[in-house]
């Protein structure tokens, strides 16, 4: 093995992290750091003094192409989006390697990532993730230093959101919410009927499933039984913050698919709103919850 390779192989660990919370997609990730190789294998790399901060400099502008292809493709259907996390196909997916990747980096803040500008990602990430200096930074987006300072600063309040008003009743609505998901991934009908208010109605606009119209489910067995269909998606979503108050969110391949936002009334879940329109997603404000 020549000096190149190992020090490659020696550094993917690291380079596949950089583009996993780039890309938000374990198979983007790993496509992303085979074209790290293909370019590193071609270029002389005799001189390069600190090689770890080179190629992660690659992986980086791979990665930033491959989020403004992305934005690009904003128009992809809902069912493309989950197909692969969901059922495993297309690029060869591994839907259980990704739900624990997902978690052990934290699902809401791959969803919050989302919402940002190539640029802003790139700037967080490398940042205030991987501590790289905003001189090596400001080349890969074409900006200046000051520039990307900005930029990573913008999407560190983005991320970390405006902090909502005090209230008494959070902690019940997180641990209400928190309950719900739970029951939905691990398939618990009983528990997850608890937690709804005999009459909930249920609310998608039409971009969910999609239909012409948009559909309302009422009633606590008919919304668990729904609920329960999506038991695999229920993987790829995490609690967030969406306009200050706590919901969910899914983001399959580390890309907002849609949130579901609660009205909790004595202790139950009495509405559940599902947005997955893009044009509603985009006015939504969403944050990394505090632990």
């Amino acid at each position: 093995m020549d000096e190149l390779t190992e020090r490659f192989e020696q550094d993917r660990t690291h380079l596949r992290a950089v583009a996993y919370r780039m890309l938000g997609s374990l198979s983007e990730a790993e496509d992303a750091v085979q074209e790290t190789w293909l370019r590193a294998d071609r270029a002389d790399t005799s001189e390069v003094e600190n090689l770890t901060g080179w190629l992660t400099t690659v992986v980086a502008r791979v990665c930033l192409n491959l989020l403004r292809s992305r934005e690009t493709r904003r128009e992809d259907p809902f069912e493309a989006l989950l197909s692969d996390p969901v059922a495993g196909r297309d690029a060869g997916g591994d839907p259980e390697r990704e739900s624990e990747l997902a978690d052990s980096v934290g699902l809401a803040l791959l969803v919050v990532l989302d919402t940002l500008t190539p640029a802003e990602r790139l700037a967080f990430v490398l940042h205030d993730l991987f501590a790289v200096p905003f001189d090596d930074i400001a080349p890969m987006i074409e900006r200046s230093p000051a520039a990307a300072r900005q930029l990573a600063s913008r999407a560190r309040r983005r991320v970390k959101g405006s902090a909502p008003a005090p209230d008494a009743d959070s902690g019940l609505r997180r641990r209400v919410v928190d309950a719900f998901l739970a029951a939905t991934r691990g398939g618990d009908f009983d528990a997850l009927v608890t937690l709804l208010h005999p009459d909930v109605v249920l609310r998608a606009d039409r971009a969910v499933v999609p239909t012409p119209e948009p559909i309302v489910v009422r009633g606590a067995d008919t919304v668990a039984k729904g609920a329960m269909a999506a038991t695999g998606r229920a993987q790829f979503t995490g609690t967030v913050l969406i306009d200050g108050a706590v919901g969910l969110a899914m983001a399959p391949r580390g890309r907002l698919a849609l949130v579901l936002t609660f009205t909790i009334t004595d202790g139950k879940i009495s509405e559940i709103d599902v947005i997955a329109e893009q044009d509603r997603l985009a006015e939504l404000e969403l944050a990394v919850l505090d632990d």
